[in-house]
Parts: C-alpha cells; sequence; structure tokens
C-alpha cells in the first residue's frame, strides 16, 4: 500500500521488468495507498542483486505493485497477503490478465495469516495501513514464527514521522523519505552462536 495518490484512471504502472509499462488497475478504497513509482524504483535499484530467484512475501499487498514488480523483474514467486475483498479480487484480476505465473493472493488479515504455518522467505513487503500502527507486530511475527530466511531482506513503509519498532536482528541498509512516507530496506543478519 502507499499515500491515496493516483491517476484519475484509477491504475498504476509497473515500471520494470518484463511487466514494464503494465497497467494494473486499483480500486477506490478508503486507505488504499499504492507505493509511488519512484520509491518503487529506488527500492528496486536497491533489490537488483538478489531479486532473480526470490521467494517473496507481500502482506497487507493492497494492488500488489511490489509483488507484482517483484515478479516482473524475476523473482521466483510472491505470496500477496491482503484482507480487503475488494482489493483482493483487483490483485487475483490484475494477475490473471497479465499472464503473472509465480502470484498466489491469501484473502486474509496478515496477522492470522503469520500465525499459520510458515514457510521461510528471502524478501518480505511490509506496509500496512499506516492507521493500525501494525508494524512491531508483524515484525515479531516474521521473526520469530520462521518466516525469513537467515539473511533475508525486509522492505518497510511508515509515515515519515514513525520510527517502527523492528528485531536488532533487521540492520538497516538503505532508507529514504518521499513526501510523507519514510521507506527503508533491512537486511536479517543473525548474531553467530
Amino acid at each position: 500500500m502507499a499515500a491515496n495518490v493516483r491517476g484519475a484512471s484509477g491504475r498504476i504502472r509497473i515500471i520494470g521488468g518484463q511487466l514494464r509499462n503494465s497497467r494494473l488497475d486499483v480500486p477506490d478504497l478508503p486507505g488504499l495507498r499504492p507505493t509511488a513509482e519512484r520509491v518503487r524504483e529506488t527500492l528496486f535499484n536497491w533489490l537488483s542483486p538478489v531479486i532473480a530467484g526470490a521467494r517473496c512475501l507481500d502482506l497487507c499487498a493492497g494492488t500488489g505493485a511490489l509483488g507484482i514488480e517483484a515478479l516482473s523483474r524475476g523473482a521466483a514467486s510472491v505470496q500477496f497477503v491482503e484482507r480487503e475483498p475488494l482489493a483482493a479480487q483487483a490483485l487475483r484480476d490484475n494477475l490473471a490478465r497479465l499472464k503473472v505465473p509465480g502470484g498466489q493472493v491469501a484473502g486474509v488479515d496478515a496477522l492470522a495469516y503469520l500465525q499459520g504455518a510458515a514457510q521461510p522467505y528471502e524478501l518480505v513487503f511490509l506496509d500496512p495501513p499506516f492507521a493500525q500502527d501494525l508494524w512491531a507486530a508483524m515484525a515479531q511475527r516474521l521473526e520469530q514464527g520462521g518466516w525469513l530466511t537467515s539473511n533475508a531482506w525486509i522492505y518497510v513503509e511508515s509515515p515519515r514521522s514513525v520510527a517502527p519498532v523492528l528485531p536488532v536482528s533487521w540492520n538497516a541498509h538503505r532508507e529514504g523519505v518521499a513526501g510523507e512516507v519514510r521507506y527503508a530496506l533491512y537486511q536479517r543478519v543473525l548474531a553467530a552462536a
């Protein structure tokens, strides 16, 4: 998700990879914040050495722009998690229309999803609704629940004024600010036993 900023057409553009310039239909839903193009471009420049073949988890997926951008750039798979039924259906429709392999949509709450059977992911997009202050709870479940590989990458988007409480094993790699949004890429680094 990221600030109710959309073109009049209700569509956003994939900016790189095999789906470059494809458009995603965006439902008109309160609080839906598609991540801005320039933020996605910066993020995927940071991720370019590690995106090919990555297994990804897109929590609170919203439009799915981050996960679809990852698939477009060579990620092996993306598990999208979106509880809002209209957003989840729009995401399924976009994946089908674009004939994107490797994407699956779970229409459930992200915190509930993270209580299920874990599979470790190499890349996680963590961009919950800003008003719900879910960063710490989701980060703790990711860290302690077996959802991350030992050197996983985690992208976190939050309001500019908020510094989410994250696990100490998540080392800041890069970060930036766009308008009122802070975006940061972390790498999980576990201490040697």
